[in-house]
């Protein structure tokens, strides 16, 4: 499969299943979240922001599965801490998922994080 094939695959979906590294365990740890897509990055929010265990994760192994519907992709994932980057990304989570239910469900906006599909 591709990496435009995954793409499209991505693109159609309201969520997504990340995979990442715990840091203490160093066992496989998965969850779904909400994403955005963006050319060829992925956006990821973090719920509780940089307190969330999967962010904490990431940034200790900075490697990432995401799937959806039997398309996985393995990439790196690079954490966004910049306010001005974080803000654009959660108005793109916005515009996908609408103002209130990310403002509700996203409490802590302090980070994000870019999966390479490139």
């Amino acid at each position: 499969m591709s990496i435009e094939d995954a793409r499209d695959a991505f693109a159609g979906a309201e969520e997504v299943e990340i995979t990442v590294t715990g840091r203490r365990t160093g066992r496989q740890i998965s969850h779904p979240v909400w994403f955005v897509q963006d050319e060829q990055s992925m956006f990821l929010v973090p719920i509780t922001g940089s307190d969330s265990d999967w962010y904490k994760n990431v940034r200790q192994t900075p490697l990432i599965e995401v799937a959806v519907n039997g398309t996985a992709v393995s990439a790196p994932a690079t954490p966004i801490t910049d306010a001005d980057r974080v803000d654009h990304v959660v108005e793109m989570f916005r515009a996908k998922y609408g103002r209130q239910y990310v403002d509700e469900h996203y409490p802590r906006r302090d980070v994000a994080v870019q999966v390479s599909l490139g």
